[in-house]
């Protein structure tokens, strides 16, 4: 990369992580190294681009129409490196953000043959149930599960999956198993990550739409630990094919109150705002896309 493109580089990231110390760790830089180049920058274009103080760094007006336009140019510079080596697929690092529990499952058994096809491409899978700032963390794109609130994101669907109540034999076998959703109310009950903000759970019975108070007595913060939460007889929790087709298919869980309905869950891409999706992230997505469908009709 030339200088005047690391310059460029470096101050975007600066700009959208507000960290000196994080950008160097990003390229393997000291700190120093990464303040004096921004200070480079600085005095090449004659502006200030930043606000520096002991506690954050802010943009300048400058620094906000450079970002916009650095941003572009370094999106042309990727397209056009990726373009040139079409012949031999993708390269550089593919940065993606998303839940734990799904790619584990879902995603990671996906990665072989999209890699086989993109030998020279590498890929950093930030994997996390919390929802990563997408800029901060230079993700190129990120999968979030369930409805995405914010319309300000570009994002696209992927796939959907059935959601049921389950809990353990054993559990079942010491407590008893519900029979209607007011039952649920003598019960333990397990909330995860999706529907942890909730106060109610709600499903569909003959047409008929109940909504149940709950009052966790387990919290899971990520959805392997509410199925692991399950799975050990604590109690009762909302899952999804996703997150529980191998303890279904063993046993260690099973579905309660079947004959009720659950909206399901959906998958969706998320790309960062403020930028032209790398053609990374749009290959990537759209293998996604295309598996994912063909997974979900079999």
């Amino acid at each position: 990369m030339s200088d005047r493109l690391q310059q460029l580089a470096i101050f975007v990231r600066t700009a959208e992580t507000g960290s000196f110390s994080k950008v160097a760790r990003e390229f393997g830089l000291s700190q120093p190294s990464v303040s004096r180049t921004v200070a480079a920058l600085e005095d090449r274009l004659g502006v200030r681009l930043l606000t520096r103080t002991t506690r954050q760094l802010s943009l300048t007006d400058a620094g906000e129409t450079l970002l916009s336009h650095a941003r572009e140019a370094l999106a042309g510079v990727d397209e056009a490196e990726n373009a040139a080596r079409s012949a031999d697929g993708l390269s550089g690092i593919l940065r993606v953000a998303l839940p734990a529990t799904y790619g584990v499952k879902q995603i990671v058994p996906l990665l072989p043959g999209f890699l086989e096809r993109h030998p020279r491409l590498k890929i950093d899978l930030l994997m996390s149930d919390r929802f990563e700032n997408l800029i901060a963390e230079g993700a190129d794109m990120a999968i979030r599960l369930g409805n995405q609130p914010d319309s300000s994101f570009v994002t696209r669907k992927l796939a959907a999956a059935r959601r049921f109540f389950v809990a353990s034999p054993t559990y079942l076998a010491r407590r008893g198993t519900p029979k209607t959703s007011p039952d649920l109310s003598q019960h333990h009950l397990i909330s995860g990550p999706i529907d942890g903000g909730d106060q109610n759970w709600r499903a569909d019975r003959q047409g008929v739409t109940e909504l149940q108070p709950i009052d966790p007595r387990v919290r899971a913060r990520s959805a392997i630990g509410a199925v692991a939460c399950a799975t050990a007889g604590l109690g009762i929790a909302v899952a999804s094919t996703w997150m529980c087709a191998e303890e279904l298919a063993s046993g260690a869980l099973v579905e309660v109150l079947g004959e009720y309905r659950i909206d399901p869950i959906a998958a969706f891409v998320v790309f960062p705002v403020g930028r032209r999706p790398s053609q990374k992230a749009r290959v990537f997505s759209d293998y996604l896309e295309q598996v994912l469908m063909m997974i979900e009709s079999s």
